[in-house]
């Protein structure tokens, strides 16, 4: 771990590999919740399932968990060091000259979603693990479409998650593009490689604000 924090290089590619791995999980997560919009008996096949398989509860999740606080330790890292080792803090920073706000403004971005993610975990982790563990009830398959629903009939907490996913689409424009350039992707593909990750990027968090506004409408 010491190796990490001293390294530049290792601090960027760890970044980056775990950055890619919550990518996959952000897809994962979003080809579940859009199974909400059509099909309400699906949702909660698949919910249930990923919610008592133990495959996925105690091995897939603690590696979940694991990941999302390692990027964002590590991004906390990598913004310290850079503050501390750039010459010319006090000039004042001009737009586009140096470099997009996305990038200059990851830290800020990526907060907005760390306070996003504990808004998540409060309203559905850790009432999932009350259910289960906790009051030990057992598991119906039939409660996690409401459980969804529900949470989106308030205009602010429906409003909040609009706004954290558009904050989420910024960390991504830069984030995910760059991330295949810190790993050495760099061939005749990487151009192709960049459009894709700057479309997820736009796609994907307004895929979940459409299901969010979809429920919220609908209640």
């Amino acid at each position: 771990m010491g190796g990490l924090i001293t390294s530049s290089i290792a601090r960027k590619v760890t970044m980056a590999l775990s950055g890619l791995f919550l990518v996959l999980f952000l897809l994962q997560h979003f080809s579940i919740n859009f199974t909400s919009v059509f099909s309400p008996d699906l949702f909660n096949e698949i919910s249930h399932f990923m919610g008592t398989n133990p495959v996925v509860q105690f091995i897939l999740q603690p590696i979940l968990i694991f990941a999302v606080i390692f990027h964002f330790i590590m991004g906390f890292i990598l913004e310290l060091r850079n503050n501390k080792a750039r010459v010319n803090k006090y000039v004042k920073y001009n737009g586009n000259a140096n470099a997009s706000w996305m990038s200059r403004n990851m830290i800020i971005s990526g907060l907005v979603v760390l306070a996003f993610l504990g808004l998540h975990f409060y309203d559905f982790w850790f009432p999932e693990i009350v259910h289960k563990y906790v009051e030990t009830h057992d598991p119906s398959p039939e409660r996690y479409y409401d459980d969804l629903v529900n949470k989106f009939e308030s205009p602010v907490r429906t409003g909040l998650y609009a706004l954290s996913f558009i904050f989420l689409a910024l960390h991504l424009w830069h984030g995910f593009a760059s991330s295949f350039q810190t790993v050495g992707f760099n061939n005749k593909y990487s151009v192709a490689a960049v459009k894709f990750a700057k479309a997820f990027a736009v796609v994907i968090p307004l895929g979940f604000v459409a299901i969010a506004l979809v429920h919220f409408f609908n209640n």
